[in-house]
């Protein structure tokens, strides 16, 4: 398996798992490989070093020390999620509102559509794109 650096359009960093270059290279022409973020389809293999497994190599850090990520984007998610407001599907709306001072600031969430996004950046309204895990219910 190859570990590829890629990127889609509005710079969402992601890695991808393919049997070779030529496999990427294949699905990402027929429009198969999509930004796990975003959804965007234009994807930018970007350089990145080998992974070597050399014996003697020194050990991977300290379980106990080294941050467990996703915990850190759990944490993440649930501060937002604790601390902002949902506006659904009105969030390019909310959000335009708030950069033109037609609203009152304050921290929200929501969904946009990839339409949508690409007009608030193209507009110059900054925001973030979190991947929020849906809730499931266990039995």
């Amino acid at each position: 398996m190859k570990v590829l650096a890629l990127r889609c359009s509005f710079e969402h960093a992601f890695e991808g798992w393919f049997g070779s270059e030529e496999e990427f290279v294949n699905q990402n022409g027929r429009g198969l490989v999509e930004c796990p973020l975003c959804g965007d389809k234009t994807i930018l293999r970007m350089p990145s070093a080998p992974r070597l497994n050399l014996s003697g190599a020194s050990k991977a850090p300290d379980a106990q020390r080294a941050p467990d990520m996703r915990t850190m984007l759990r944490n993440a998610v649930d501060y937002v999620l604790r601390n902002t407001e949902d506006v659904g599907a009105r969030f390019a709306e909310e959000a335009r509102r708030m950069h033109y001072g037609e609203a009152e600031s304050r921290g929200i969430r929501g969904q946009a559509t990839f339409d949508d996004a690409k007009a608030l950046r193209d507009e110059g309204i900054e925001f973030a794109t979190l991947p929020v895990p849906v809730k499931e219910t266990l039995q």
